[in-house]
């Protein structure tokens, strides 16, 4: 029986509400109100003018690197780790991903690495940033300014996320975001490109309505090969509802981490994600890391003790380096990714949703210090 879920969505808002609406007007589809009332809350909290909304984060990403031109030919540069969709939505393309290995501290891309895997052939650079803490947006700017890149912000993990003062999508070209049911902000399954950049909001327009005129009749004939990546309005319906409590969810989530961080600060062996400077980290996962000669007990160990007493964890993602998908698509998967190793092998999930209390924490890191040898 689990006690306590490694993350549950939080739908205490407007959503029911919506949603009977959407429901009760027979507007499901992807003409609906709530579509564009969401596609402009949203982008406004990130601090962008434009938000096209789809399907789900993977999907997001894939649109934004149309919309910028990445294809055949091209490199385009992403942390080692991450989730794989980051790099299978720069497969779709038919460019190739170049990895780069995590900061031991931060565990966001290493940005003193990337200039020594930029090529003629690179096109764009995608900062992870991961688990809620924004990327060192400041390096990657001007290592993208001085080659000519384009930037892609991989936010799916990070709503409300803020570097100096700015919220993260409004750092780069183009953002995706993803509502997954595990996100800060859900929509169950949904994703949003945000951008200021009103050619590259009509090009996402465009690409994402499988390539029918923005503005034109629908005479059914087509000039260029597009998708279905269309957002039901029931959907946005849902994410409207909880980008008016998106403040909420992010202190929740912030305050959650500071439990966990206080409680376990003294319990030698458990590491945790150190925030970039100047950053809002959202915490987005509690992830940590076990140093088993610290701490007495392996990751693993740790893991099978919480699942036995109803604590439900996830593993972190595996390198980009060791997915033999990536291998038989042609990507160089043979360098050496150190610290990415470290985190996969020994680094895990707490449980993170925004309906856990001070009570539900504590419980959690009682467990984990008592474990400890």
């Amino acid at each position: 029986m689990v006690r306590f879920p490694v993350c549950e969505p939080d739908l205490a808002g407007n959503e029911v509400k919506y949603v009977k609406d959407a429901i009760e007007t027979a507007w499901i589809s992807s003409s609906g109100k709530y579509v564009s009332r969401f596609e402009e809350e949203f982008s406004k909290y990130c601090g962008c003018k434009h938000g096209i909304a789809v399907t789900n984060g993977t999907v997001a990403l894939h649109l934004a690197l149309t919309a910028l031109g990445v294809g055949k030919g091209d490199e385009v540069i992403i942390p080692s780790f991450t989730m794989i969709a980051t790099a299978f939505a720069v497969c779709y393309t038919g460019a190739t991903p170049v990895f780069i290995d995590a900061d031991p501290k931060t565990w966001n891309i290493d940005v003193t690495r990337i200039e020594e895997k930029i090529t003629p052939r690179t096109k764009a650079i995608i900062p992870v940033h991961i688990f809620g803490n924004p990327c060192d947006m400041d390096a990657i700017t001007d290592l993208a300014e001085r080659h000519s890149l384009y930037i892609i912000e991989d936010a799916a993990e990070a709503h409300g996320a803020e570097y100096k003062g700015k919220k993260v999508g409004s750092f780069s070209d183009i953002a995706a975001f993803s509502f997954f049911a595990n996100k800060n902000i859900t929509t169950g399954e949904g994703g949003m490109c945000v951008t200021c950049d009103e050619k590259y909001k009509t090009a996402c327009k465009y690409y994402k309505n499988m390539c029918f005129p923005i503005d034109g009749p629908r005479n059914y004939l087509h000039e260029d090969i597009g998708f279905n990546y269309r957002m039901s309005n029931i959907h946005a319906a849902i994410g409207l509802a909880q980008t008016e409590n998106a403040d909420y969810y992010r202190s929740r989530r912030i305050q959650n981490f500071n439990i966990y961080k206080e409680n376990l600060k003294e319990c030698e062996g458990v590491i945790f994600q150190i925030d970039e400077k100047d950053t809002v980290n959202v915490h987005w996962m509690n992830a940590i890391v076990i140093d088993p000669d610290k701490y007495g007990h392996s990751r693993d160990e740790v893991i099978n003790m919480l699942h036995k007493n109803g604590i439900e964890t996830r593993l972190l993602f595996q390198s980009m380096a060791r997915q033999g998908a990536l291998r038989k698509y042609g990507c160089k998967c043979d360098g050496e990714y150190p610290v990415t190793d470290w985190l996969s092998e020994n680094g895990f999930y707490l449980p993170s949703s925004s309906k856990l209390t001070e009570q539900d924490v504590q419980i959690i890191c009682d467990l984990i210090h008592k474990f400890k040898r």
